[in-house]
């Protein structure tokens, strides 16, 4: 069972299509076609049924599906491992990102990464940080720089960088804006709750995060729109559609700040890597890189598990 068949299959099986994924891979359809009937002449099975336009894995696809990728984690686990022997910092390193991290957070560190590494090929992803922690999980992804999850897996080292926090804002002349002005005084989480929200989706961290905190007190959000996109959130605010909560570093003139009387919301920001993967010399000289960049007042070591 050849490994070159085996990406074709895990490729095709994630992206439902024969097409994007000869796309990934960079091969032709026929070429890709060809890997996984080598694939199905070794386990003697049918691994996908073709039905119209549509892809979709037969019973023994299914059953193959994470044996496949296991056994890619370990031949490339065993490569890294070997490749560490000579010392040298070379090869392939596979980093996820959010968008708002690698905009805010990272092109310095990425800017002296591949001037002091230029044998490595940083394979950049820039996903959800709730999609780079299960990729990190499954094992596709060596290392990922994102928020944090309240609860981490206890199969990942997490490990807290910086804490963003999240002010409340809103447009300037927002409803809520004038009330300030005019009280000259804290606004209570309550009086929040009687205007529209603009918050990250449902399914984040940072959602899950600030719905905690209202839970706390009592209050359910009243949520209009959602997104995963920080400046897009941003945009929203300042036109006007809600008030929402925000990393300091997106506050701006367009938006009022508004004082609450409630301990204020940090995030907390980080790398993750899986605690039984062998780390490249390129991952482990990233993380060296990280971790001199770590806050004052964040505490260092892995974050407690979940």
């Amino acid at each position: 069972m050849d490994t070159q068949s085996l990406q074709a299959f895990l490729a095709v099986a994630d992206s439902g299509s024969f097409s994007r994924a000869a796309e990934q891979l960079h091969l032709t359809q026929p070429a890709v076609s060809k890997r996984i009937a080598v694939l199905e002449n070794q386990v003697d099975a049918r691994l996908f049924d073709r039905i119209g336009r549509r892809v979709t894995l037969t019973e023994a696809g299914r059953v193959l599906l994470p044996r496949a990728r296991e056994i890619l984690v370990m031949v490339n686990d065993s490569r890294r491992a070997l490749g560490n022997l000579a010392g040298a910092v070379g090869g392939s390193l596979t980093l996820a990102t959010s968008h708002h991290i690698g905009l805010h957070r990272l092109p310095p560190l990425l800017k002296s990464y591949t001037r002091a590494h230029p044998d490595v090929r940083l394979d950049l992803h820039f996903l959800d940080s709730e999609e780079a922690y299960q990729g990190v999980l499954d094992g596709s992804l060596e290392i990922a720089v994102v928020t944090l999850a309240p609860h981490p897996d206890a199969q990942l080292e997490v490990v807290p960088l910086w804490l963003d926090r999240l002010c409340f804002v809103c447009a300037q002349d927002h409803p809520l804006a004038r009330r300030q002005h005019l009280a000259l005084d804290e606004l209570c989480l309550d009086e929040l709750c009687d205007f529209d929200a603009v918050l990250p989706g449902p399914q984040t961290f940072t959602r899950e995060l600030i719905e905690t905190r209202f839970e706390a007190a009592g209050l359910r959000l009243p949520v209009a729109l959602s997104t995963n996109y920080l400046e897009t959130l941003k945009m929203m605010t300042a036109i006007g559609l809600g008030w929402s909560l925000l990393p300091e570093r997106l506050v701006a003139d367009d938006l009022h700040e508004l004082q609450i009387d409630h301990p204020p919301i940090h995030r907390p920001l980080g790398y993750l890597v899986h605690r039984n993967r062998t780390l490249s010399n390129a991952t482990r000289a990233m993380l060296e890189l990280l971790e001199a960049t770590r806050e004052p007042g964040v505490p260092t070591g892995s974050q407690g598990n979940g």
